[in-house]
């Protein structure tokens, strides 16, 4: 039996630009490409005609395939001899369970790689313009994922995360925003530290809301924001008005924090 290979491939945050170039060609040689939701329709639109496509995403609570379901899938693929690209949103390994599935595929013999993406962390704050870290302001980012597993509550050392001198890049964390800018004011981070929501990030798409732990909750349900957005909470927030280099008519919100 012929054994394929499985190429476990970070799209970036959604802009086909930030695409690596390994990425890129890989997409024009795959025979099968397995992706997920957060992969933009620009990038999809770069693979060509006649390639096998298989849609893998989950949402919360909606799972086209379940992880299990995934995993046998690639297995599978991987012993059919043909070249495959497992498309993940981000980077495979930040909050893309791509260790997971490498973790599989090598227990199963198939061989693989991993292409490292620009993560939506990254690419999303940049095109904000909001850098992670910048002397004076934060010493630190820390990623952390603000969506709860199999409806159990948001379980964090509070006190640890609430660190004025550090940035943090909360993914999937708009459904529980409310209460991640409560747990943080709680464990005394002041309820002025700035705070953005960026919704379809590096793409057209991108909105932007900017405010403070305790106003952005309220403003961004009233821009009626929706998955899939991240929020960074941070000092850095502040250089929002002077670094937006990227934006469109109608789609940054350019409310500052106060």
């Amino acid at each position: 039996m012929s054994l394929g290979k499985v190429y476990l491939v970070g799209a970036g945050p959604g802009d086909p630009d930030l695409l690596t170039v390994k990425a890129l060609r890989l997409l024009g040689e795959a025979e099968v490409v397995v992706f997920d939701r957060l992969v933009s329709p620009e990038i999809m639109d770069l693979i060509p005609a006649g390639t096998t496509r298989i849609y893998a995403g989950k949402q919360m609570s909606k799972h086209e395939l379940v992880q299990d379901e995934i995993n046998d899938l690639l297995v599978s693929l991987g012993k059919s001899g043909r070249t495959v690209v497992r498309l993940k949103g981000g980077d495979p390994f930040v909050f893309g369970r791509g260790s997971e599935e490498a973790e599989v595929l090598s227990k199963a013999g198939i061989a693989f790689e991993v292409v490292p993406g620009i993560s939506s962390a990254s690419g999303c704050a940049t095109y904000a313009g909001i850098p992670l870290t910048h002397r004076g302001l934060s010493q630190g980012v820390r990623f952390l994922p603000g969506h709860c597993r199999d409806g159990k509550p948001l379980d964090y050392d509070w006190s640890k995360l609430a660190d004025p001198d550090c940035t943090l890049a909360i993914y999937m964390g708009l459904s529980n925003l409310q209460l991640i800018a409560d747990e943080l004011t709680r464990a005394g981070l002041p309820a002025h530290t700035p705070a953005a929501a960026i919704q379809n990030g590096t793409t057209p798409r991108q909105r932007r809301v900017l405010g403070t732990l305790a106003t952005l909750p309220e403003r961004a349900r009233t821009a009626g924001l929706k998955a899939p957005t991240l929020i960074i909470v941070g000092r850095v927030v502040e250089l929002a008005g002077a670094l937006d280099w990227f934006h469109h008519d109608g789609d940054t919100d350019q409310a500052q924090p106060a």
